[in-house]
């Protein structure tokens, strides 16, 4: 089983700590969606014709795209690829996107999961962000979501923002878990460099949390969402049973994926690949069939590593077996040897052959992570 990445770059404005390609161009729609179906089309052996089990439109904002869009590039998918009726079709949204017209349209085609970027419920941080809702229309998207029919749900929020507390943040969570959705997201706010929010703080116009609070606002958040029976099954992702996002689930597990649009990144196994960051060079290039695309052929120290970065940051952890089958011997003994000081601390454990973090390894995953990767001397 393979899965569809597809970007969509659009956005009626930038958030002032988004560090993903986007653009407020959305006079280049319809060219756009034009070269992505080309695309499509272009790259259809690059999954070897590997059964879709899962496609993920994210961006940017999706939610930008109209019902017309949306047709084309799923009649493209599915004309080339093969389609698992039961596949996983996610769509990232913005809730101001989300009117009762809009959602009627998502339900004639063949979503059925949404991901809403809520972020946070704090009016005037949302506004700080430059995010286009406010928290009462947040809440009455979700809603418009369930009437629509959406039973998998999932939203995103950011702590550790400017000026938050822990009882700001607690505030953040009732409110998430009133809405009780299938599955939430929670990052860290990361200062990307280069962003608006990089240069207000290079400004002194807005502080970084610091590492106490962040580590309040990390275990609050754990402890909160299993009270209310969530699943803790990747570091920032939490679900209700089964309902992990089978899509992302697929990066951490090592599968193929296929990644379409501007800075897009696909792996075969092995190889990645990434398209150019920028709307008006894909366009031409795809439309001149010229190279839009960087590629890295993966050596065996390489691929060892990204194992180790996606297999420990989840509850299913890391199968020694396969490690051995598919790194040999000396790495295997290498990964254990590393591991022995973490085993000892209770940051790490063996249970039926697997590898992976305990509640307390959570917390410095990390630093695990990094003790583990294969270093070239």
């Amino acid at each position: 089983m393979a899965g569809i990445y597809i970007h969509i770059p659009f956005c009626k404005r930038r958030c002032i700590y988004c560090d993903f390609f986007s653009t407020t161009q959305s006079e280049k729609k319809d060219a756009y969606i034009q070269a992505l179906c080309k695309e499509l089309e272009q790259r259809k052996d690059y999954l070897e014709n590997e059964r879709i089990d899962t496609i993920y439109f994210g961006g940017g904002t999706p939610s930008q795209l109209q019902k017309k869009d949306f047709e084309k590039v799923f009649s493209i998918i599915n004309k080339v690829y093969d389609v698992n009726p039961d596949a996983e079709i996610t769509i990232e949204a913005n809730p101001d996107d989300l009117s009762a017209e809009y959602l009627e349209s998502l339900t004639a085609l063949p979503f059925n999961r949404l991901s809403m970027g809520i972020q946070t419920f704090n009016d005037h941080t949302s506004r700080l962000l430059n995010r286009r809702h406010t928290a009462s229309q947040a809440i009455d998207a979700f809603k418009r979501c369930r009437e629509a029919g959406f039973q998998n749900i999932s939203i995103d929020l950011i702590y550790g923002l400017p000026g938050e507390t822990l009882e700001g943040w607690e505030k953040d969570l009732d409110q998430a878990l009133a809405l009780h959705p299938e599955h939430i997201s929670a990052y860290h706010l990361i200062y990307e460099e280069g962003t608006a929010l990089w240069k207000l703080r290079e400004q002194h116009r807005v502080e970084e949390v610091d590492e106490d609070l962040s580590l309040a606002f990390f275990t609050r958040l754990i402890h909160r969402l299993k009270e209310a029976g969530y699943i803790h099954y990747e570091i920032s992702n939490f679900c209700l049973p089964d309902r992990h996002s089978r899509h992302n689930s697929s990066y951490w597990q090592g599968k193929r994926y296929l990644g379409c649009g501007p800075s897009a990144h696909s792996f075969n196994l092995k190889s990645r690949q990434w398209n150019i960051a920028s709307l008006d060079a894909y366009i031409e290039g795809i439309t001149n069939h010229k190279k839009v695309s960087e590629l890295e052929e993966l050596d065996l120290y390489t691929r060892y590593n990204e194992r180790i970065i996606t297999n420990i940051r989840t509850c299913w952890g890391m199968p020694l077996q396969t490690l051995k089958e598919d790194f040999g011997t000396d790495l295997y003994n290498y990964c254990l040897e590393m591991a022995r000081p973490h085993l000892e601390q209770g940051t790490l454990e063996i249970k039926d052959g697997i590898l992976k973090l305990t509640e307390e390894g959570i917390f410095t995953s990390d630093g695990i992570t990094s003790d583990l990767f294969w270093v070239d001397d």
